[in-house]
């Protein structure tokens, strides 16, 4: 008995210890990795392994130092289950900065609710989230948690790094049979992985990666390749019993043409009116455009993330009966329709978004979040955005434009480039008339006229139509101090590549700056680009340059008869690799007239130019905010 007893205390004294026990304090973490860092990856695992074609575990542990408020979502966590995808399990704990357990996730913490997005109809989309952020810093947070996959479609990557962070310990585990071997594509990633079969016979590869420092990002740099990282796909796969692989872009593209076949069929109405809508149109693209808006007409996106239905559209008949879809039910209603007019379209997947990333095409795998149709016509091609109700027929925009996407053809996958809009295309065209008095304030009438991707600056293709939304983009994008609007119009005009008129009437309070018998006028009136980039002695990376776009201003000034220019600056002219500037100023009847024109191309460029761009700004910034000094002759 008393044997039994002392076992008890040692177990108790045992368990009390290692309840007590401190685990991840802040002075063990090496001092050049918290240079310049937010947050320390103090340790993070992460590991998938497939199980079948349709089954696979994905394990994540991760612990993180934050040492400030622009840290904390790494406290802060969402994960995303449905019914293809679940949680078996969540933990959670903070630890102070000695390392000190202060708190553990509890059940009631952790938030449960339809993943909605504003735009889903109908979703088994849930996500589960819970928010470990605390007011002291610095603190620790581990976090682990398993998800139980029902398909193998899609498997997890991993990155490692960035920008104020650093990382001290992670890895990335594979674990397959060797039936099931998946691919990878590593990315800034030198080190060997380890090789080994696990007690199961699975085979078993893992990366392991210390001690790596914040990466610092350099100006016009692309940054999200310099990031080490590896990209995961599956060969064999399959989805709610469609079977694929996605050994090659066409094998991949073959298995979603299977997702689509049998959906085109049409109700006999709709045929009727595909008839009446292309009744005497003799080409191709007036069919399209005819098709395309009566869609626009007839039909709303909603979201639909049902299962398959994630990947699978709905067949075009639901659509024509519900008048609504989400991207893939609206592009498989559209190429139904096309093909009932004679016309090939495709159904075409694709990343879509602002400053998405590049698809890599030498890695077949899941890379799009969105789908369009394409209509090959001749040496063109139509790209049509069938989620819109307003965008113009043909038009692609910053949305879709410029990236590779893969077309679902007959014979399976088809990697497709879109437009890529010139500068001349991406053109704004302005021209104001401004009359300043003794003074300095002034009045102004300005037409700018914008086309293509410039078509969209400050949100403008949204605005029209709703003289509420015009005022505020007025407001907002009007980069002149001090205005007031008299008056204003703002008109659409549809195309390809589309136009918007802005016709604004202003009041400018103190536009010009008086001292003693003398006016400062700055002649750009509201396109001025201010400053530029440092130089870097040893740049390490390419200069990435994301736009192509032509400004033409023409400004021309009324000042009173008793002025004249005491200055008159001589023509400018600037040229480099990324652009061209010019810009002269002209008086001629008491007015002065300053015409500006800056054209800028997208590209990469070698590392060794970018002290060239750097001047370049340098001399546009100063020719930009350049003062006329008109001088009173009484």
């Amino acid at each position: 008995m008393k044997k039994r007893l002392i076992f008890i205390l040692i177990l108790a004294t045992s368990i009390k210890s290692k309840a007590g026990e401190l685990k991840y304090p802040v002075n063990s973490i090496p001092e050049e990795l918290k240079t310049d860092a937010n947050a320390v990856i103090r340790d993070e695992r992460i590991s998938f392994k497939i199980l079948a074609k349709n089954g696979a575990t994905y394990h994540v542990h991760e612990v993180v130092t934050i040492f400030n408020e622009k840290a904390n979502h790494y406290a802060k966590k969402v994960i995303g289950y449905s019914k293809l995808c679940k949680i078996s399990d969540i933990n959670g704990f903070v630890f102070d900065s000695t390392g000190k357990l202060i708190k553990k996730l509890k059940n009631s913490e952790i938030y449960d609710q339809a993943a909605f997005d504003g735009f889903s109809l109908y979703s088994d989309n849930r996500l589960k989230y819970f928010n470990l952020a605390q007011a002291i810093y610095p603190y620790t947070v581990e976090i682990e948690y398993e998800l139980e996959y029902k398909y193998l479609y899609f498997i997890p990557g991993s990155r490692w790094g960035g920008e104020k962070v650093s990382y001290q310990n992670a890895s990335y585990q594979l674990v397959f049979p060797a039936n099931l071997a998946p691919r990878y594509k590593l990315l800034n990633v030198e080190q060997t992985p380890k090789k080994e079969r696990t007690a199961e016979g699975f085979e078993s590869i893992t990366w392991s990666f210390e001690n790596l420092k914040p990466l610092k990002f350099e100006p016009y740099s692309p940054s999200r390749e310099m990031i080490p990282q590896i990209i995961v796909a599956p060969t064999a796969f399959e989805y709610e019993g469609y079977s694929g692989t996605m050994k090659s872009w066409q094998d991949y593209g073959k298995w979603q043409k299977t997702l689509n076949d049998g959906r085109g069929e049409l109700p006999q109405p709709v045929k009727l009116k595909v008839k009446e809508l292309t009744k005497g149109l003799t080409t191709d693209a007036q069919k399209a455009k005819a098709i395309y808006e009566y869609l626009q007409s007839k039909t709303r996106y909603v979201s639909i993330q049902l299962g398959i239905g994630g990947l699978q559209p709905f067949p075009a008949s639901v659509v024509d009966e519900t008048g609504y879809g989400d991207c893939k039910a609206l592009s498989n209603y559209t190429v139904a329709m096309l093909k009932e007019a004679g016309i090939k379209g495709y159904y075409t997947v694709i990343q879509a978004g602002r400053n998405e990333r590049e698809v890599k095409t030498d890695f077949p795998s899941h890379q799009f979040n969105h789908v369009i149709v394409s209509v090959p016509n001749g040496k063109d091609t139509l790209w049509l955005e069938c989620t819109s109700q307003s965008n113009p027929f043909g038009y692609q925009g910053t949305f879709t434009e410029d990236r590779w996407a893969m077309m679902v053809t007959e014979d399976g996958g088809k990697l497709v480039r879109t437009i890529n809009y010139t500068p001349e295309q991406n053109l704004q065209s302005r021209t104001a008339m401004v009359t300043v008095d003794a003074s300095g304030n002034a009045k102004a009438k300005i037409k700018t006229t914008a086309t293509g991707i410039q078509y969209e600056n400050g949100g403008l293709n949204w605005a029209f139509n709703n003289s509420d939304k015009q005022k505020k983009w007025i407001e907002e994008n009007t980069d002149i101090p001090n205005f007031s609007v008299n008056s204003f119009s703002i008109t659409e005009k549809k195309d390809k590549v589309p136009s918007a008129a802005i016709n604004l009437d202003l009041t400018l309070s103190r536009y010009a700056s008086a001292s003693g018998k003398r006016l400062f006028v700055t002649p750009n009136l509201m396109n001025r680009i201010s400053g530029a980039p440092e130089k870097i002695a040893e740049r390490k990376t390419e200069v990435v340059r994301k736009s192509n776009y032509l400004d033409l201003d023409t400004i021309q000034f009324t000042v009173p008869e008793n002025l004249y220019p005491e200055f008159l600056p001589e023509p400018l002219k600037y040229t480099s690799k990324f652009g061209e500037y010019e810009a002269s100023f002209k008086f001629d009847a008491g007015k002065v007239t300053y015409i500006r024109r800056m054209k800028v191309w997208k590209g990469r460029f070698p590392k060794e130019t970018y002290n060239e761009l750097v001047d370049f700004y340098k001399n546009v910034s100063k020719a930009d905010n350049i003062k006329l000094v008109f001088l009173n002759k009484t």
